[in-house]
């Protein structure tokens, strides 16, 4: 039986919540009925043995010494197919993910001061942005992502990393008890447009955080000219099912302090480019590169405004906020 959060919870004492989610994500990762779980759980069984490691503080992470047969792990780690964060590299073998996730960290690095913080990484893929988290002096990340094969590539990463304080739990935010969870720091990062109720999203994690704790916001967001509208997209927003709505970043700022945050500061605003995100050997399907108008890389392929992402970091007020302040 996998028990990878047993460490988490000892890292974390005074958090009696902590307990219990590691205990339903323990449950949720041993029973998942996703038929190609007995597949990835027999790979992860068979990964040759390596000497663990984690260097971090690198745009491509390294865990693990170099494996005698690297091809043999390349085949093994293909099996965790599709990887969309990295670059990584495990046991000698590199992982050119499907986006540059390195290039979106350059951007969140310089306004963020991570030093012996507790952080929450909603979203968390495979884990990579907590190995950066690590790097930059974070004392733990707990990620959360529903998605079970990212999961397994973060269990693939951790045989070869060792116990480090970077985890990633398959659960969704709103699978955390309610109430305050104390984080210094809360990540959510390509989360918001999938999310039905973002102004929900953003209270909620105003509760996670402890006061003065820091929320780290990225998303896409609507180009200069349209601060103050919505995009709500009729069906697909470049090819994506589930993206519920496209703020301009006026609204996005009214998002943020309506949920409580005081402090917000836009810290960058960058075009989606095919050099940052598209397909790879670790990710054959389609990627960017179909998602843009073939005429027009200011349109998606819909008509509608091309990906632009925004940052946004934003602190939870000491006291809570009074309209008589």
């Amino acid at each position: 039986m996998l028990r990878p959060f047993d460490s988490l919870k000892a890292r974390w004492p005074e958090q009696a919540w902590l307990g219990a989610v590691c205990e339903q994500a323990e449950f949720r990762l041993s029973n998942h009925p996703h038929g190609d779980f007995p597949r990835w759980r027999d790979t992860l069984a068979s990964l040759p043995q390596a000497r663990t490691e984690a260097v971090l503080n690198a745009p491509c992470p390294t865990l693990g010494q170099p494996v005698s047969d690297r091809e043999a792990l390349r085949a093994q780690l293909m099996e965790f197919h599709p990887w969309r964060k990295g670059p990584l590299q495990l046991g000698g073998v590199t992982i050119e993910t499907e986006w540059r996730s390195d290039w979106k960290w350059q951007r969140v690095a310089p306004h963020i001061d991570l030093t012996e913080h507790r952080v929450l990484d909603i979203g968390s893929g495979n884990g990579y942005f907590g190995l950066r988290m690590l790097g930059a002096g974070a004392k733990l990340v707990v990620g959360i992502d529903p998605t079970l094969v990212f999961v397994m590539q973060w269990l693939a990463g951790r045989h070869f990393s060792g116990d480090i304080a970077n985890f990633v739990l398959p659960l969704g935010i709103e699978e955390l008890p309610e109430g305050r969870a104390g984080f210094d720091s809360v990540f959510t990062m390509g989360v918001l447009y999938h999310r039905k109720d973002p102004r929900g999203h953003l209270q909620r994690i105003h509760e996670l955080l402890r006061p003065g704790g820091t929320l780290v916001l990225e998303t896409l967001v609507l180009p200069r000219g349209c601060e103050d509208e919505l995009l709500v997209p009729p069906q697909r927003y470049a090819r994506m099912r589930n993206v519920w709505g496209i703020p301009g970043i006026d609204l996005l700022q009214e998002w943020v302090a309506g949920a409580g945050f005081r402090s917000s500061k836009l810290v960058n605003m960058t075009p989606t480019t095919t050099q940052e995100q598209r397909s790879t050997d670790w990710m054959r399907f389609e990627s960017l590169e179909q998602a843009f108008d073939p005429g027009d890389r200011t349109l998606t392929v819909e008509g509608l405004p091309a990906p632009l992402r925004a940052i946004i970091v934003a602190v939870k007020p000491l006291q809570p906020y009074s309209e008589s302040m």
